[in-house]
């Protein structure tokens, strides 16, 4: 008899939970208007705004414990000439050309003071970009991810955040997709390889244990 997916998986010691560190910071992955504008093409419905509500739970708990927050965006000059082959096979991409109002933060997030906002053009946060060194430059050593969407942008990156060397924590309840398949199948994935999964309001008490005394 053939194992079970669960059996075989214990087998391999997937989704193995890891030890946080003291340092975290948390990363919010494109929350954009495009994900919640019926109209637009990127449009995601109720996981995205369940998303978005979740994300700006977390942005307010970390800035009270003093954690960092760090926002994406992606944002292409018009026409997408510094999309390349990106832009190139996914046309709905054309939401984030500079100007548009799908490529802005929803409303509802902003960025603070003391956020940090990261401008990419390709799907992981860390391709092409200076978060690796703001992070370690900052001694962080534990990144808590959410963001939209699941399947794509976020997936990203939580493999080079672990590729940096940085535990990574997705926060689920703050992640969204426009199908709810492709979202627990690539929440799946990370927990198993990449990532441990946390709740919003697990979230939110590990920063708050890490807040200054």
């Amino acid at each position: 008899m053939s194992d079970t997916l669960e059996q075989n998986y214990d087998k391999a010691g997937y989704h193995a939970r890891q030890k946080s560190g003291a340092r975290p910071a948390l990363l919010l992955v494109d929350f954009a208007e495009a994900y919640f504008d019926p109209d637009a093409p990127l449009f995601g419905g109720e996981g995205c705004v369940s998303a978005r509500d979740h994300a700006i739970r977390l942005a307010a708990s970390a800035r009270e414990a003093s954690v960092p927050v760090i926002f994406t965006e992606v944002k292409y000059q018009p026409g997408g000439s510094d999309g390349g082959a990106f832009y190139a096979k996914v046309p709905a991409l054309s939401c984030f050309e500079a100007g548009r109002d799908t490529q802005r933060l929803v409303k509802g997030l902003s960025v603070g003071p003391d956020d940090l906002m990261i401008t990419k053009q390709y799907p992981s946060a860390f391709f092409g970009t200076s978060l690796a060194a703001t992070l370690h430059f900052m001694k962080v050593d534990t990144l808590i991810i959410g963001g939209l969407t699941t399947s794509g942008c976020v997936r990203a990156t939580c493999i080079d955040s672990i590729s940096s060397g940085f535990v990574t924590l997705v926060a689920n309840e703050a992640c969204g997709d426009r199908a709810s398949e492709p979202h627990e199948a690539n929440l799946f994935d990370m927990s198993a390889k990449y990532a441990d999964l946390i709740a919003t309001s697990d979230a939110i008490d590990y920063m708050n244990s890490c807040a200054p005394t």
